[in-house]
């Protein structure tokens, strides 16, 4: 199962050991539990403190074969189950399971644990993932601290492709996805600390609490992409203050696969430079506030005051220069049963979902770059892919649409206008697109719609603080990332700067953090400034 490398580099990990584990399978005679006693049996090789046992009964298997159990010798009480192989994204979740349950401390922030140890109740979870999902390894990492850290909370992590016939039968078309005792808990991507505040009533009220204490900064970032980061490194470096409040450290940037138009990185992938960028903004001592929604903006009355974000859980931070890199999200088709089979069908993250359509049809509705290479990537996993396109031609690279025209299960449909999504109540089964030149419409029968049509803006919290916004939502900055507003910048996507690009992001957000050091230069602070610090 493990190349020479991977078990070198397993060797070197497993060093953290710092008290004896156990690996418990639950085994069947099929190819997949034989993969797994080799797992298994590879991993024990690699440290005497590691020992593996493949007896496991029936409470072992949690009523999925193969499974296995990590816990600690020590402290069987705690433990975490997955079922099916942990590979491909889900190998460093792997992992790091094998270290916490050795007694390696977790780099999570200590009142997070804090909360999870003094959950009350019992949670029994089951989470599903795919192997290509970059998304799940968030989920199953937070799922596997809890287990691990309270004896409460058990956890059952799931790899979909082994176990077909359960993901059809609990209608899962999308990952990753979480259940709680059974019932549905949440579909998507979800952190820990999200999960706390769902369990823990008083969890928003403590994160808020943290918050407003913390004293205002010189230069605080709303949104954690590459425009925000590289931001703030910019005014960290000159030495002022500087705060990031993130929705989602990494942004887009945690839905992008590969990333090879990247100056100087032939090859990455949008998950592993959302890290690279974590750890240089922890290196340059910056304050990373991530799960933070901003919601509200009150700016400053003067140059050289202080602006007041407020935000979801109804924490308020002060700063005298803020910068907006609050990004864009995916745009809605806005037709009917779109909403209504969201993850039923509906998806949006070809690369996550996908895998759940094997030797399908599906649609592709966009025909720009993302769309086309969406098409390319299903073309090889599902049975077809039905491309649609609103205006006349596709929009995409000439590379991209003579690679997708090349495929003998694609078909091309232009001038095309989706016009309703259709189902039978539970899950998607085809879509109405309507022949902008003539008129007719013709109904294509499917099982899932990829929707890629674009970005809108996140600045709708925006719209009554006077800040000037183009008519479709964009942050209207000039050369110098400035907005209208004394002492606020922007940067990245939700700016009208006309490429929206990672390289294009992080040299707005460079120039905007130059901005705000010009700034903060040439402006002393106002006594409101001195008595808030």
């Amino acid at each position: 199962m493990l190349d020479a490398n991977m078990q070198t580099q397993l060797k070197q990990y497993l060093a953290n050991l710092r008290e004896p584990i156990e690996l418990v399978a639950a085994l069947d005679d099929s190819a997949k539990s034989e993969q797994t006693r080799d797992l298994l049996g590879q991993i024990a090789e690699q440290h005497d403190m590691v020992t593996a046992r493949f007896d496991g009964d029936d409470q072992i298997a949690g009523g999925r074969r193969p499974s296995f159990v990590i816990r600690r010798a020590s402290d069987p009480a705690k433990w975490v189950r997955f079922a099916g192989l942990p590979m491909g994204h889900e190998f460093t979740s792997l992992v790091l399971a094998l270290l916490w349950a050795g007694g390696h401390p977790p780099k999570v922030d200590a009142d997070l644990i804090e909360q999870v140890r003094a959950l009350e109740g019992d949670y029994e979870f089951e989470m599903f993932f795919s192997l290509t999902c970059h998304n799940c390894p968030d989920v199953v990492q937070a799922l596997t601290l809890m287990a691990l850290e309270n004896p409460h909370i058990t956890a059952t992590l799931v790899e979909g492709g082994t176990f077909k016939d359960e993901v059809e039968g609990r209608d899962i078309l999308a990952v990753p996805a979480t259940f709680l005792n059974g019932e549905s808990f949440y579909n998507g991507k979800i952190e820990l600390a999200e999960i706390l505040s769902k369990l823990d009533s008083g969890a928003d009220a403590k994160a808020a609490e943290k918050m407003s204490a913390k004293d205002a900064f010189e230069v605080l970032v709303i949104g954690g992409g590459p425009a925000g980061a590289a931001s703030a490194v910019y005014t960290a470096r000159k030495g002022f203050r500087t705060g990031i409040a993130a929705e989602r450290f990494g942004g887009q940037l945690q839905d992008t696969l590969g990333i090879e138009n990247l100056p100087g990185t032939s090859y990455t992938e949008g998950p592993k430079l959302s890290d690279n960028l974590k750890k240089q903004v922890s290196d340059n001592g910056i304050d990373l506030i991530d799960l933070a929604r901003a919601t509200e903006l009150k700016p400053a009355s003067q140059a050289g005051g202080m602006h007041e974000v407020t935000f979801a859980n109804g924490a308020v931070l002060k700063t005298r220069s803020l910068i907006l890199s609050t990004g864009a999200r995916w745009r809605n088709l806005g037709v009917p049963g779109e909403a209504e089979y969201r993850n039923k069908g509906v998806a949006y993250c070809p690369h996550c979902d996908g895998p759940l359509f094997k030797g399908k049809r599906v649609a592709v509705i966009g025909g720009g770059n993302s769309g086309v290479e969406a098409a390319i990537d299903l073309a090889k996993i599902v049975g077809h892919v039905t491309l649609i396109e609103f205006d006349k031609a596709l929009r995409a690279d000439a590379v991209l649409q003579n690679k997708l025209r090349s495929l003998s299960n694609v078909e091309i449909i232009t001038n095309g206008q989706t016009t309703e999504i259709t189902g039978d109540g539970k899950r998607c089964n085809g879509l109405v697109v309507k022949d902008r030149e003539n008129g007719e419409e013709r109904r294509v029968e499917l099982e899932g719609v990829f929707i890629q049509i674009g970005l809108v803006p996140n600045t709708d919290w925006l719209r009554e603080t006077g800040l000037e916004l183009s008519q479709y939502g964009e942050i209207v900055v000039d050369d110098h990332g400035a907005t209208n507003l004394p002492g606020i910048y922007a940067a990245g996507d939700a700016t009208t700067v006309k490429d929206k690009q990672i390289v294009v992001a992080m040299g707005t957000g460079a120039t905007a953090g130059l901005g705000a050091f010009d700034y903060l230069i040439r402006n002393e602070a106002t006594d409101e400034v001195a008595k808030a610090a």
